[in-house]
C-alpha cells in the first residue's frame, strides 16, 4: 500500500504542533521507510539549549537509531519547513531518498531557496525534493507563532505581562 504524502505530513505537521506548545518554532518532522515512521523529531533547540536540535536533525538520529545504521537508503523525511544548510546535509550524508516539505523558508532553506545543498552534484548522493506539500498548513503555523512572538515581545516592552513564558505556544498547555 502506498500512502501519499499529505498522509505523512499529517504527522510532521502534529510534531510540529509539539514544537508549538513547548513554545519553540513550530517545525516537525518524521522519517518514513515502506509505510513506517522509523523517526520523528520537532524543534527542540530552545527546550534542549542546542542549536543542532532541528526537528530534522532529531527524526533523522531517531530512524538511524531505528534502524541501527545511519544509512537511510529509500527512507523518506517528511517536515513542515524547508531544511536549512544542516539539516539537507544531514539528509545527503544519511543518504535518504526524497525530502518532502511544506512551507519554503527564503531566509534559510537549502534545498531550493538559498542553496540546493540536496541536488549538488558534486556530492556523493542527491535527495529527491518534493515542495510545497500541505504548505498552507505548514506555514500559517509558523505565521501564527511568529505573530504571537512579536504580539508578546510588544506587550513585554510596554511592560504588560501574559503568558508564564515569552515563547508563543507554551503557556497554552492545560494545567492538571
Amino acid at each position: 500500500m502506498n500512502m501519499d504524502d499529505n498522509f505523512w505530513m499529517q504527522f510532521a505537521l502534529r510534531e510540529a504542533g509539539e514544537a508549538y506548545r513547548a513554545g519553540e518554532v513550530p517545525v516537525g518532522a518524521v522519517v518514513v521507510l515502506g509505510n513506517v515512521i522509523i523517526g520523528r523529531g520537532h524543534n527542540s533547540v530552545e527546550t534542549l539549549h542546542d542549536p543542532t536540535a532541528h526537528a530534522e536533525m532529531l527524526a533523522i538520529t531517531a530512524a538511524a537509531e531505528t534502524l541501527k545504521s545511519w544509512r537511510l537508503i529509500e527512507a523518506r523525511l517528511y517536515v513542515t519547513l524547508e531544511p536549512c544548510h544542516m539539516c539537507a546535509g544531514a539528509a545527503v550524508l544519511a543518504r535518504l531518498q526524497k525530502i518532502v516539505f511544506g512551507a519554503w523558508d527564503p531566509k534559510a532553506g537549502a534545498c531550493g531557496s538559498l542553496a540546493a545543498v540536496t541536488q549538488d552534484e558534486r556530492l556523493n548522493h542527491q535527495v529527491e525534493i518534493v515542495p510545497e506539500v500541505m504548505e498552507a498548513e505548514c506555514g500559517d503555523l509558523l505565521k501564527r507563532f511568529f505573530k504571537e512572538l512579536r504580539e508578546k515581545r510588544l506587550a513585554a516592552a510596554k511592560g504588560e505581562t501574559s503568558a508564564p513564558s515569552d515563547r508563543p505556544g507554551a503557556g497554552d498547555q492545560q494545567q492538571e
